[in-house]
């Protein structure tokens, strides 16, 4: 596939990283000077492009920056692009980061919001995994506690495609509904980043609860914060497992 991601941070980088090894031309943008956007796609794998550029002649496009970013996009980015085109919201809102938008903190799903910025279908997936699994905790298919990720969004086929590309990368795929239900993987739900297998992740959906997920976010934020060391990936997933599954 031809694959081009808005980001070489952690997650975006990771993403680019493994798309590429798996033999896909895959392009990347970020905000840096030329050079070292070349020097960055040179160590992915990827080819560096303009932002403009990363969204043209491709069939998926990852969208992988800070929330508060996406408002700061040409308006006409996505909105030229042929309806085939898949695009891929990895992100999630952090108030502490992105400054508190509105829209958000009165509940409606972070995605829904970002679609609407856009002028453009998404699907909201990759979010509730960190950059470290995503990196290196995929394994092949079959495998005994595989771990597995959600997937939000209103177009099946762009889904199953999506969940294709998933399954390659290492991770099995639980469908999370509807682009509106895409709230349900967000920050501080039983969902995010607690690593589970997919009927683990199916239960863990489910039992999410409207309007709890954001006071459980700030509070794991506002810990880790104060802390001297950030925390193992896992350390974290067993701290988010303790606080939404009780297990350690």
């Amino acid at each position: 596939m031809k694959i081009g991601i808005i980001g070489t941070g952690p997650v975006g980088g990771s993403l680019a990283k493994n798309l590429a090894t798996l033999g896909h031309q895959v392009k990347v943008t970020n905000t840096r000077q030329p050079a070292e956007l070349a020097q960055k796609a040179k160590e992915l794998g990827a080819s560096p492009a303009a932002l403009q550029d990363v969204v043209q002649d491709v069939d998926l496009v990852f969208i992988a920056v800070p929330f508060k970013v996406l408002a700061e996009f040409p308006k006409d980015l996505f909105r030229s692009l042929p309806p085939e085109v898949i695009v891929v919201d990895t992100g999630n809102y952090y108030p502490f980061r992105d400054e508190k938008i509105d829209a958000l903190e009165q509940g409606q799903p972070e995605s829904v919001l970002a679609a609407e910025q856009l002028g453009r279908p998404l699907l909201k997936a990759f979010n509730n995994l960190l950059a470290e699994t995503i990196a290196s905790g995929g394994t092949a298919p079959g495998t005994l506690g595989r771990i597995a990720l959600s997937i939000a969004g209103d177009d099946a086929r762009a889904k199953q495609i999506l969940s294709d590309l998933c399954n390659d990368f290492g991770f099995d795929v639980v469908d999370g509904g509807s682009l509106a239900d895409s709230w349900r993987q967000q920050p501080g739900t039983p969902a995010y980043c607690t690593e589970l297998t997919a009927p683990e992740l199916t239960q863990a959906l489910a039992n999410a609860v409207p309007g709890k997920a954001p006071q459980l976010r700030d509070q794991i934020i506002s810990e880790l914060l104060q802390r001297e060391a950030w925390p193992t990936r896992e350390e974290v997933v067993a701290g988010n497992r303790a606080r939404q599954l009780g297990k350690e």
